[in-house]
């Protein structure tokens, strides 16, 4: 709407635009766009809170193998014949594994962790949340993606 003032302090020519706010249509728009955008964004953190999950998984697991190897270097050996993530080297303090191979500090509800080890071999495993499949380290220094979860029944303790 377009009202031309008459005031004597103010030029004939200028126009002055009133505006009122916004339609209810605009509105409805503006919320329906940011519904769309909302979902996409959504949907979008499904996938990156899995890889999160799976990357920490392989960093925990990556620290194991450290930490074992300090056990080792400590104690000229792995510990005695264990396949309890609670027992053996796996419980102890001094090279931080017990820190590492408690439940609570993997993600919620996805969480498998398998330890074994074997006085000259120890493996560890847990699975992953994008898949079926399982991370596993071992002495040897395998540090890989694996199809079966780790057996405690076995011989050695490698990865599958």
């Amino acid at each position: 709407m377009n009202i031309k003032l008459k005031n004597t302090n103010i030029h004939p020519n200028i126009l002055i635009h009133i505006s009122r706010g916004f339609t209810l249509v605009e509105l409805l728009i503006v919320i329906a766009i940011i519904g769309i955008l909302s979902s996409v964004v959504l949907s979008n953190l499904t996938g990156a809170r899995t890889k999160a999950y799976d990357a920490k998984v392989q960093a925990q697991l990556a620290n194991i193998r450290q930490d074992a190897e300090i056990y080792y270097i400590s104690n000229g050996n792995y510990g005695v014949a264990t396949s309890s993530c609670s027992g053996g080297m796996f419980a102890d303090t001094v090279s931080g594994m017990s820190k590492l191979t408690v439940s609570v500090n993997y993600p919620v509800g996805e969480n498998t962790i398998v330890c074994y080890s074997k006085g000259t071999t120890y493996a560890v495993s847990d699975n992953l949340a994008s898949s079926t499949t399982y991370w596993c380290v071992d002495n040897t220094g395998a540090s890989k993606q694996e199809t079966t979860i780790l057996s405690t029944s076995t011989a050695t303790a490698v990865c599958p």
